[in-house]
């Protein structure tokens, strides 16, 4: 059993993707053991994550292991038709990372803040932005994993799909799965928990270097992992490379002519606090404070570009739900395939009704505003901007793997302040409002692309999207209150500021941003609209504004791997003049790369509970002195795995 030769590339005229599990056949999907299994993990991995997230500061995705569990237990357990139960299984446990995701983003920056939040507001924060982030998206699914088949990587959901099916038949293609899973998860596992070497390379690593750095504020890096690099292999080169460019705008220009032209200045453009000149900050630095904001404004520019260009996506969801409200007969419109049913449009409108009351009642009574006007208000920023990018977070997610939620949130939160600030409510009671409603919208937008990687995993191997979508509230609902329960205890346990505090980076950074806004300071926005500008002269120029603003925004050392495994998966796919080769090359390779993906995954989670046990200490000095030129070799040697495993293939023409 593997995945149809046309299940990555964009079909013919006239032809049409057949998943592994028949249209006209009903398979075993939905069953007490896979709902069973499913809510479990939701409920382990909603605490893990929540817990290794805040106290290590180490988020994980949860998907992938999640699916390497449930094929083992359905095989040990010798289920008929596990490939369907597992599917679902995978799609309820993956409530976790995204809820998590949401919640840990915002929701402690009130107690960062000196601030308070009890249980059933950030119960209801999560519940409610989960909800609506998964029916906005259904109206949606079709567009993204059918009519746009072919068109975008889905790495991540690649990765997952591949277990899930490797697993189910076995065989060679779940021998190469395991072999390179072994490898990429003992790789990451020996980097991440004993640092046997350095985690990322830098130009900072020769004395030349270090001075460039220092002087000019140039300075390169790359992240050493493997499964980053598998990443890169699925990703593609065409859009490791675009993203890739957005970085070097950044960090090989924009950074530079900072130092240039304003080393000698101290600009605080939103009252922080900072106290250093441009030329004393590092690049690091620089990017932090300043080059990342023009990224967020890239991001929402090209978000709301994609939004004018979806117009028409967007007008016939609309029109769907109209005709299914319509009286006429033969005017609902139903999908005959199994494979192809969503839960019914109507169904779907009244679920956005209600989840939108929740929501103004919540904020209205719930302590969230202080009158029904400031509700009215905050329910109009939800629906907003949540309806509007979720197609942003879905399509960051089909390009490269990484949905840019924390800057949308960022991006909202500064909305939110402005607006609350100028209904009246600011202040302690403004920040409060401003963090519970940036985290419905970040939960929503999380939810969105999490789940947009369930439904192509789905669409791939042919299970049910309305069962999907059916029982994936009930995980929501489950990872709400696992992830509220477990934050409570934590800011009892730890707390979130003082000595041996809980790390929660993101939460630290949205406090930054919400905090001046409520007392006063400014928003950057004429970082915000150089991003923008970039965003549309890269549109009118035909380059795919969002993932080149992804590269503005997320560091350069988790980009600079993707151009190389980009850069492996073209070198395997192009070496031989017969196209069979070539893609049967290409096939093994992604392979390869899931493997090195699932590895790091399920291998990222044992090492966080390693390093919060302390379990870290193996080889510091060593690493400190020379870890970083040592880890050029393992790095060379795993890239070089993928390229000859992958060109080795059993036709007799792999070498």
């Amino acid at each position: 059993m593997s995945l149809p030769e046309n299940a990555g590339r964009v079909l013919k005229p006239g032809e049409k993707y057949q998943p592994l599990l028949k249209a006209d056949k009903n398979y075993q999907e939905v069953t007490p053991y896979s709902v069973g299994v499913g809510l479990l993990m939701t409920v382990i991995f909603s605490a893990a994550a929540a817990y290794l997230g805040l106290k290590v500061g180490q988020v994980f995705e949860a998907a992938i292991p999640i699916a390497i569990l449930a094929v083992g237990i359905t095989g040990a357990l010798k289920k008929k038709d596990g490939l369907g139960q597992n599917v679902i299984i995978q799609s309820i446990g993956a409530c976790s990372g995204v809820i998590v995701a949401g919640a840990i983003f915002t929701l402690p920056a009130i107690y960062i803040l000196g601030l308070d939040v009890n249980f059933t507001q950030m119960f209801l924060s999560s519940l409610l932005g989960g909800v609506l982030g998964i029916l906005f998206l259904i109206p949606f699914r079709k567009y993204f994993v059918k009519e746009m088949h072919g068109q975008y990587p889905f790495p991540e959901a690649t990765a997952t799909t591949q277990v899930l099916v490797s697993g189910e038949s076995g065989g060679k293609s779940a021998r190469t799965l395991l072999v390179s899973g072994l490898i990429g998860g003992l790789y990451d596992f020996i980097v991440a928990t004993f640092g046997a070497w350095s985690e990322t390379i830098s130009t900072t690593v020769t004395h030349i270097g270090q001075t460039i750095a220092d002087r000019a504020k140039l300075v390169l890096k790359l992240n050493t992992g493997a499964a980053v690099l598998g990443l890169g292999y699925i990703v593609g080169l065409k859009y490791a490379f675009i993203i890739c460019c957005g970085s070097f705008l950044v960090w090989l220009v924009i950074i530079p002519l900072m130092n240039v032209f304003f080393g000698g200045d101290i600009i605080d453009l939103m009252g922080n606090g900072i106290v250093q000149t441009i030329r004393e900050m590092s690049a690091d630095q620089i990017f932090k404070e300043y080059a990342r904001h023009i990224g967020i404004g890239g991001i929402a520019t090209a978000g709301i570009i994609g939004i004018i260009k979806s117009a028409g996506v967007i007008k016939s969801a609309v029109g769907l739900a109209a005709r299914e409200f319509s009286k006429k007969p033969g005017a609902t419109v139903v999908e005959d395939e199994r494979t192809q049913k969503d839960l019914p449009m109507k169904t779907v409108v009244f679920g956005i009704a209600i989840a939108l009351l929740a929501v103004f009642a919540f904020f209205a009574f719930g302590g969230v505003v202080s009158n029904i006007w400031q509700a009215l208000i905050g329910l109009l920023i939800v629906t907003v901007i949540a309806f509007l990018f979720t197609t942003v977070a879905a399509n960051a997610i089909a390009i490269v793997g990484t949905n840019p939620v924390s800057g949308m949130t960022i991006m909202t939160l500064i909305i939110t302040a402005l607006v609350l600030v100028a209904v009246g409510l600011k202040g302690n009671a403004g920040m409060v409002a401003a963090m519970v409603i940036g985290g419905v919208v970040c939960t929503a937008l999380s939810m969105a692309g999490g789940f947009i990687t369930d439904l192509k995993i789905g669409y791939w191997i042919g299970t049910t999207p309305a069962k999907q979508e059916t029982w994936k509230f009930i995980g929501t609902v489950v990872a709400a209150a696992t992830v509220g329960g477990v934050m409570l205890v934590l800011n009892k346990t730890y707390g979130f500021t003082g000595e041996g505090a809980l790390v929660a980076p993101q939460a630290n950074a949205m406090a930054a941003v919400i905090q001046p806004m409520m007392n006063g300071g400014n928003a950057p926005w004429l970082l915000y609209g150089i991003g923008a500008v970039i965003a549309i002269i890269l549109n009118f120029c035909k380059v795919p504004a969002l993932a080149f603003c992804l590269g503005m925004f997320i560091p350069i050392d988790l980009n600079l791997p993707l151009l190389v495994g980009g850069a492996i998966s073209w070198f395997v796919g192009s070496r031989s003049k017969d196209a069979a080769v070539n893609t049967a090359r290409s096939e093994k390779g992604t392979l390869i790369a899931s493997g090195f993906i699932a590895g790091g995954a399920l291998m990222g989670v044992v090492s966080a509970i390693l390093k919060f046990a302390k379990v870290d200490w193996w080889m510091g000095s060593w690493n400190a002195a020379y870890g970083e030129p040592i880890a050029i070799i393992p790095f060379l040697g795993i890239c070089a795995y993928m390229i000859f495993a992958s060109m080795k293939t059993d036709n007799g023409k792999g070498n």
